[in-house]
């Protein structure tokens, strides 16, 4: 993975040096950092995705919330997480992966205490519209 790190990471790098990342590449790059074991790599993940979330077809928003979502439940944020999740179930609710990550999500809020907040603080996210199903073009993008 480290090796796939530094591809993506390199290639990354090589597209910004000439001015302008593909939506591609920067997924990628995304994907790989919202992987790390690091706060900081996770945090420069979801940067990314939320500067491609409001860009490319349905298919690639559905990516970018289901990878916010897991960025942010690795982080601790399970709040945020949460609204990402939702948002993508309002528009898909039978996606059995997003399912599974609302019920770690939800069980990591139990465990920490944090319904209450996610409830008051949890309708909403102004990412509307979104729909279908995570496939795994994310593998194939990333291979």
């Amino acid at each position: 993975t480290l090796v796939r790190f530094q591809k993506f990471e390199k290639k990354y790098n090589a597209e910004l040096a000439k001015g302008s990342v593909s939506k591609d590449t920067k997924f990628e790059y995304a994907w790989c950092l919202i992987r790390s074991k690091h706060p900081k790599d996770i945090r420069k993940g979801i940067v990314l995705l939320d500067e491609l979330i409001h860009k490319g077809t349905k298919d690639d928003q559905r990516d970018y919330l289901f990878y916010l979502a897991v960025a942010n439940y690795k982080l601790k944020e399970y709040e945020r997480g949460l609204k990402y999740i939702r948002t993508l179930l309002k528009n898909e609710p039978g996606n059995t992966q997003a399912l599974e990550l609302e019920k770690l999500i939800d069980k990591a809020m139990k465990r920490d205490g944090l319904v209450g907040m996610a409830i008051v603080g949890g309708i909403g996210l102004g990412v509307a519209g979104l729909a279908g199903l995570i496939g795994l073009a994310v593998a194939k993008k990333a291979a």
